[in-house]
């Protein structure tokens, strides 16, 4: 996956400062981007872009996205954060349908952490016209 760098912007006459990029790897600012979508000011339009919303999510500990985009059936109570996780990237490998025309779909996905990487192909569904994750099946490297 590759990693466009965000624009630099000047801060009060100082070096430029570069805008923080999405932590699901896109180039957009999170503001722009996976934010809308943990602020509820949009939904997240596909499969893949619930995935990176999420990833973006368990980055920043935003436990209540987390729960609102779980599927009801499967959804634990809470989400039990790793104090020591610290997770350092994203990369979507495949995705199967998912699309705004289909119900459901998968995205196969790597998330690096710091002294390791989560392969999992994840399953989604549309519940009330909105993504929510299913389950997902861990995969070996």
């Amino acid at each position: 996956m590759s990693r466009r760098p965000s624009p630099s912007r000047r801060q009060h006459g100082s070096a430029p400062v570069r805008a923080a990029s999405c932590p699901c790897g896109l180039a957009e600012t999170y503001d722009k981007c996976c934010g809308r979508f943990h602020r509820g000011e949009a939904a997240a339009p596909t499969a893949e872009a619930l995935m990176r919303s999420r990833y973006s999510a368990f980055v920043r500990r935003d436990e209540p996205y987390l729960l609102r985009t779980w599927h009801p059936r499967t959804r634990p109570a809470r989400v039990d954060f790793d104090p020591g996780m610290r997770w350092t990237g994203l990369e979507i490998l495949a995705t199967a349908d998912g699309s705004p025309f289909h119900t459901t779909g998968t995205v196969t996905f790597r998330a690096s952490f710091r002294g390791g990487t989560l392969h999992e192909r994840s399953r989604f569904e549309r519940v009330e016209g909105a993504w929510v994750y299913v389950d997902g099946e861990f995969l070996e490297d």
